[in-house]
């Protein structure tokens, strides 16, 4: 008899982790594959956290979070969507991804369906496999990684539980605009299929960013801290939604994280005092830097938001061979299979320093070259 379950066995190590690992073995690679920022967190945020610590704000705190932070989130959401939801709708996790491992556990059973716009986080499938659920993959690569309405439409049955979008996108880039939103919207209310929308990313957005649940009531919100202030191991994010979804995902949260870290929640009261906003400006020029330097030799997909360009490797080439030849050559990407049921793409991380961007883009043209 196995100790281990087969929820186990349909997981994988994630590709992502295998090229971290593998940077670690490289001498002074040329890094664009971390998907995180590269500036620290603030100082007055740093402040706020060592305070929290002195004086004593140490242990747990409710399992839903501190109230001062869940009522401050609603003021944001309110502001940015116009939703206005009560405290027992809004819940602090241990990040984005804390948020969707209760969301799924929470929603998602054997014999459900749940429908992911490919490319994907790498989480996302996973997560339904974990629960037995079936992943049902919508193709975006013929829509500039838009949605199409009538395919959407196409995927729908009587087993989808819900539609997880991801908007701004890891590892596309793309932003949903309005009107995909209200296509996407107008859908999903005819057949009554939930939405889970991931924003971890909305902050770093360079066109016009628009959440769905301003458009569709039916949707859990998911977002966070960790993106936004550089703080991805401080473990903070939210959910908010509907109040049976977020009841049901703090009962989980009970048994498992019991809450959130209590200093970073804490810590995160002074966030709204941090101007950002400077970094955003950093990342779109670094954007426009890498978009810039690859056009001529790559496909490139949308670069709407996140910090991500998602390349189409060039003729010849699938996208794990491109990565396995890039890694040759000392530069570290992300190959799109990790991401895709396709392998035709890799993802880089325009996050570093602009001298290192460049000397990638220059690397990866002339790799390109060579199958020209």
């Amino acid at each position: 008899m196995s100790l281990l379950t087969k929820r186990v066995g349909r997981l994988d190590s994630s590709g992502i982790r295998k090229v971290f690992d593998l940077a670690r073995t490289m001498k002074d690679p040329i890094n664009l594959s971390i998907g995180q920022p590269d500036f620290d967190v603030p100082q007055a945020i740093k402040d706020a956290a060592v305070s929290a610590m002195d004086s004593g704000k140490n242990s747990y705190t409710p399992t839903n979070g501190l109230v001062e932070l869940r009522e401050q989130l609603i003021a944001d959401e309110k502001s940015f969507t116009g939703r206005d939801y009560p405290l027992e709708q809004m819940l602090i996790t241990s990040g984005v991804s804390g948020g969707l491992f209760l969301s799924m556990l929470a929603l998602v059973e054997e014999g459900d369906e749940v429908i992911i716009p490919d490319p994907y986080f790498v989480m996302y499938k996973h997560l339904v496999n974990l629960n037995g659920a079936t992943p049902v993959y919508l193709d975006t690569y013929e829509d500039g990684f838009g949605i199409n309405p009538d395919r959407l439409e196409s995927l729908i049955s009587d087993r989808t539980k819900l539609l997880l979008l991801n908007s701004p996108s890891n590892p596309t880039g793309r932003i949903l605009n309005r009107k995909e939103l209200e296509q996407i919207a107008a859908i999903c209310e005819k057949h009554n299929v939930l939405i889970v929308t991931d924003e971890i990313y909305r902050s770093f957005s360079y066109t016009e960013m628009v959440s769905i649940a301003e458009i569709y009531e039916n949707c859990l919100v998911l977002g966070g801290h960790s993106k936004a202030f550089g703080m991805t191991g401080w473990r903070l994010g939210y959910a908010c939604g509907p109040a049976a979804i977020i009841d049901a995902m703090a009962t989980v949260q009970q048994y498992s994280f019991v809450c959130a870290p209590s200093v970073a929640q804490t810590a995160a009261l002074a966030c709204p005092d941090v101007d950002m906003s400077g970094h955003i400006n950093d990342y779109r020029v670094k954007r426009d830097l890498m978009y810039n330097a690859l056009s001529d030799h790559f496909e490139l997909g949308s670069a709407d938001g996140a910090f991500y360009l998602f390349v189409k490797a060039p003729e010849g080439w699938t996208g794990d061979t491109f990565v396995e030849e890039a890694i040759k050559n000392n530069v570290l990407i992300i190959p799109g299979s990790v991401f895709s049921e396709r392998d035709s793409h890799f993802r880089l991380c325009y996050t570093v320093p602009n001298d290192k961007l460049l000397q990638g883009a220059e690397k990866l043209c002339k790799l390109a070259q060579q199958k020209s």
